[in-house]
């Protein structure tokens, strides 16, 4: 039961001018394809084989053996949940009980985006920037090249990608300049409030 690489949500250009074609060409069908391809060579014939991505990622993390596993497994659905963590005419806040829990939990919604601004410019090397649920608060985490919050038992409800190859043709080496386009106008708040819904 091959993990299969998704579609995008939307067309090649719809991000643009925040993101161009090229970046979600190159990132999405030689990144991302890459990360599905080796996933399933992997637990090929294994009794990993049918079981969701999700389940695997949580039962070989931390374990050194199955490190390039993981890697594959944790990236592959990385980048799904990263797609759907964007769209079009995104950006702005959110609204609803969505806004009323991270007004509550962070003390409004410019502390809680300074945290997060904050997690994907300080994430060293390559990662991730989240908003996860954590025992029934919000909270800003940063993970390291695969790891996600599934590993520590935390509800993932959007991330951002700050591996260069996410922004560096559109922004080079400007991240903090992708960090605050991404939350201005790129984020996908119906996504994440749908997360925290079904949590």
């Amino acid at each position: 039961m091959a993990y299969e690489l998704p579609s995008l949500p939307y067309a090649y250009d719809a991000l643009e001018p925040y993101i161009s074609k090229s970046t979600l060409e190159f990132h999405h069908d030689k990144h991302h394809a890459a990360y599905v391809s080796k996933y399933n060579d992997a637990v090929k014939g294994t009794d990993y084989d049918s079981q969701p991505i999700e389940e695997v990622i949580k039962a070989i993390a931390g374990d050194s053996s199955k490190q390039g596993v993981f890697n594959n497994a944790a990236q592959a659905w990385n980048h799904t949940f990263y797609w759907q963590s964007m769209k079009p005419d995104g950006g702005g806040t959110p609204r609803g009980d969505l806004a009323s829990k991270i007004d509550a939990d962070f003390g409004s919604f410019d502390k809680f985006a300074e945290a997060f601004k904050a997690a994907g410019a300080t994430q060293f090397g390559s990662g991730w920037a989240w908003l996860v649920l954590d025992n029934g608060t919000l909270k800003v985490a940063k993970t390291l090249n695969a790891d996600n919050p599934l590993t520590s038992e935390q509800v993932p409800l959007l991330t951002m990608d700050v591996w260069e190859h996410a922004y560096y043709l559109d922004y080079q080496n400007k991240r903090p300049d992708y960090i605050e386009t991404f939350l201005k106008s790129l984020i996908n708040w119906d996504f994440a409030a749908s997360n925290l819904a079904n949590a």
